[in-house]
């Protein structure tokens, strides 16, 4: 496992890479265009600097494959291990989506049947507080965990466990990222104000 250092070291050589290719692709970029470049070679160096396939980090570059102009930075910053790893991260993608949607069937017929249940259950007892904080208390993770899919990469193919998993390597790697770009960021200030003071003197 990447420690942190070397983590951020990989993505700033790969975002810088990632950064000139985009640059050099195009010379007249707006701001929007140019906000777009950032962020990809970002999400694409962040994943590919990621030694371990990811579900999160295929997603991203596979979402980044779609677009012909991305295909470029993608392959160039991937290097000749992109087809191997993507195609074995999608065949797990893929297992996984199936076993996701089998357990969702499963959940579904078995839930309804016991709403039928509940239903017949109802009429002769009524809902105890303690049946009503469960609903609700399970009501609140079924919204948290559809938030959680759209925001996790790829999170829409996957199990709850899964799920957890990628999204706390995501914010991980998203740690990593910022802390990157705001050492950037730093380094520019300092490099920006020396060159004011050697104008001034």
């Amino acid at each position: 496992m990447h420690t942190s250092s070397m983590l951020k070291k990989e993505f700033l050589n790969k975002w810088i890479k990632g950064l000139q290719i985009c640059c050099s692709s195009k010379n007249k970029m707006d701001l929007m265009e140019r906000k777009k470049k950032i962020k990809l070679s970002a999400d694409i160096a962040m994943a590919s600097a990621k030694k371990t396939a990811t579900s999160w980090s295929n997603a991203l570059i596979s979402e980044a494959k779609k677009n012909k102009q991305d295909t470029i930075l993608v392959s160039q910053l991937l290097g000749s291990e992109s087809p191997l790893k993507l195609q074995k991260s999608t065949n797990r993608i893929i297992s996984i989506h199936k076993r996701v949607q089998c357990k969702k069937i499963l959940k579904r017929s078995c839930f309804n049947a016991a709403k039928r249940m509940m239903k017949k259950k109802k009429k002769n007892l009524g809902i105890s507080r303690s049946n009503f904080a469960t609903t609700i208390a399970k009501r609140l993770v079924k919204k948290r965990t559809k938030v959680l899919k759209r925001l996790v990469p790829g999170g829409e193919s996957m199990d709850e466990v899964s799920l957890i998993k990628e999204a706390m390597d995501y914010i991980l790697s998203l740690k990593v990222q910022v802390d990157v770009m705001m050492s950037v960021v730093a380094a520019a200030e300092v490099l920006s104000d020396d060159k004011l003071l050697e104008l001034v003197e």
